[in-house]
């Protein structure tokens, strides 16, 4: 199942290029603060699920007409593992990796949709990095999870690209700007996803193919990702994990356009524009030499 938000808040079942409205059915409220409707639905996916099913027997209206929004935007974490495939390591000269270092958290406020713009801090002396990633949901409350058991705690994945202000400052602050990491169009629910240890991903900017690589290269895979998180934390429905990007990260710049696609998941196409402040005392509004 494809679950997506729209229209202010509303949740609706993706099918066959049509959103079907499921937000009476579901009991979820678009005006409700903190919006948090997908992140129960979530939790509440299986006493829910006949209820969507249901949905889907009404009417539904073509994907381009509705307001895609971000499927996901008050998690109780986002998490993301750096440096998860050898070779963008090596592109970057990096001694880090994600079986090394572990996660980091991004803030979640960095959330934005599938149809809305990357919008980049006024900081011109500095590279802004796309970067491709399978976003993974967690489906179920879990601590020391065993790795037999930590599929289980999948609910579904989506796209997500994660934007990266180049420099030596600490890598939250440098990730976390808002809409720094756009997600979507959906979620799809695991099960039709499938096995997702071997997934193409490949990302796009202005039509020249930037990165292709698939997750069987992944450092840690799926299962470790979750059983090393909940080693740590305890993992809450609707949290969020960025698995990390592949070789081929680069430079993005206002008027651009990124797509990235991730097999058995999804498709975003995304405009890139020039937005306005965002230096700081410890990323300074350099001037361009």
């Amino acid at each position: 199942m494809k679950l997506v938000r729209f229209g202010g808040g509303r949740i609706g079942v993706l099918q066959d290029g049509k959103v079907y409205d499921a937000t009476d059915a579901v009991g979820a409220d678009p005006k409700a603060w903190p919006p948090t409707g997908m992140v129960q639905l979530i939790a509440n996916y299986e006493a829910l699920r006949p209820k969507l099913e249901q949905a889907l027997k009404g009417e539904g209206r073509p994907v381009d007409s509705v307001g895609l929004e971000a499927p996901l935007v008050w998690p109780h974490k986002l998490l993301a593992y750096p440096v998860n495939y050898l070779a963008h390591g090596h592109e970057m000269n990096s001694k880090n990796r994600a079986n090394i270092n572990g996660f980091f958290l991004k803030s979640n406020s960095s959330i934005s949709g599938p149809r809305d713009p990357i919008v980049l801090p006024d900081v011109p002396s500095r590279e802004i990095h796309h970067e491709c990633e399978l976003g993974l949901i967690i489906g179920k409350r879990g601590r020391h999870i065993a790795l037999a058991d930590a599929l289980d705690y999948v609910f579904g994945y989506c796209c997500l690209i994660d934007c990266t202000v180049r420099g030596q400052e600490e890598r939250v602050m440098r990730k976390s700007y808002d809409t720094f990491t756009p997600i979507g169009p959906a979620i799809v629910t695991k099960d039709e996803v499938g096995d997702a240890s071997s997934l193409g991903m490949k990302l796009w900017v202005n039509d020249q193919l930037k990165q292709d690589a698939n997750t069987k290269d992944l450092l840690v895979d799926i299962p470790n990702m979750i059983t090393l998180a909940a080693s740590v934390l305890t993992l809450e429905p609707g949290d969020i994990i960025a698995t990390g990007t592949p070789a081929g990260v680069g430079p993005i710049r206002a008027g651009d356009t990124v797509k990235i696609e991730i097999e058995r998941v999804g498709r975003m196409e995304i405009p890139v524009v020039q937005g306005e402040g965002g230096f700081n005392l410890a990323i300074k509004k350099e001037k361009t030499q």
